[in-house]
């Protein structure tokens, strides 16, 4: 049992989370892996095999009391919770804004935004009394450039944007940084089964005409939950290789 910290990531059942809990695993943060179902049980395995010390817990990320039991379980087996990474999201279908039902729109923002912020809440108060912490929320570009399609999804990750500045605010007195964390187009599963001609529209739409790996992703991560970041807060870093960028030209064509 650990005396000293923890890291909680949400989400880490695969893709990005699996790869930011392994990260952090590496770099010597005891790791609470929390996904819905078996997955996160398999990520916690996967950091122990590695020589890692971690926790694999199943629950919902919009069930307040769940939340709240998981940050008391792995406190008691890791340490104190001393750095979230809010990662779990849904993107449940994709359709112009007149065709989105009510209950899509809901179950999107209720995963993605309020789930979001049921899963760092319960680790705010230590945060605070023991004068440090990390926060990293994992929004989306779609949250400042938009996303045709995917109005739900687009305002769920903008809507952490706010969040996170409100608690960076709040937090920094007590030496907590609170970061949000923008990928672009990211090679993970979901990503790799996509149809050829959709995957080559994405990847022409990147300036530099690759998709991150979710490696890259969980390298930016760890920087804001490393001390080398004590004095960033209320940031918002995109990893999306510039396609925020306008592709617009004025001159002539190569």
């Amino acid at each position: 049992m650990s005396a000293g910290r923890c890291a909680l990531v949400t989400g880490a059942a695969g893709g990005i989370g699996r790869a930011i809990a392994l990260l952090l695993a590496e770099q010597g943060w005891p790791v609470a892996a929390c996904d819905l179902g078996e997955g996160a049980l398999e990520t916690a395995e996967l950091v122990r095999r590695g020589g890692g010390e971690a926790l694999g817990l199943a629950w919902d990320v919009r069930d307040e009391e769940a939340g709240r039991a998981a940050h008391a379980e792995a406190a008691a087996q890791l340490g104190p919770v001393e750095a979230v990474v809010a990662n779990a999201a849904i993107v449940d279908r994709i359709a112009p804004a007149e065709r989105v039902s009510a209950e899509s729109w809901r179950g999107e923002l209720d995963v993605n935004l309020t789930g979001a912020f049921l899963s760092l809440q319960p680790a705010l108060e230590g945060m605070r009394e023991r004068g440090r912490g990390r926060i990293v929320a994992i929004s989306s570009t779609a949250a400042t450039d938009g996303l045709a399609g995917q109005a739900s999804y687009a305002a769920s990750k903008a809507g952490l944007l706010g969040l996170v500045r409100t608690l960076a605010l709040e937090m920094a007195p007590a030496g907590v940084t609170v970061n949000a964390v923008l990928p672009g187009m990211v090679e993970t599963e979901k990503v790799a089964a996509m149809p050829g001609e959709v995957r080559e529209r994405a990847l022409a739409a990147v300036p530099m005409r690759r998709f991150a790996t979710p490696e890259e992703v969980a390298a930016v991560v760890a920087f804001l939950v490393s001390d080398a970041a004590a004095y960033v807060t209320g940031a918002w870093l995109p990893v999306d290789g510039g396609i925020g960028l306008s592709n617009l030209t004025l001159g002539r064509e190569r």
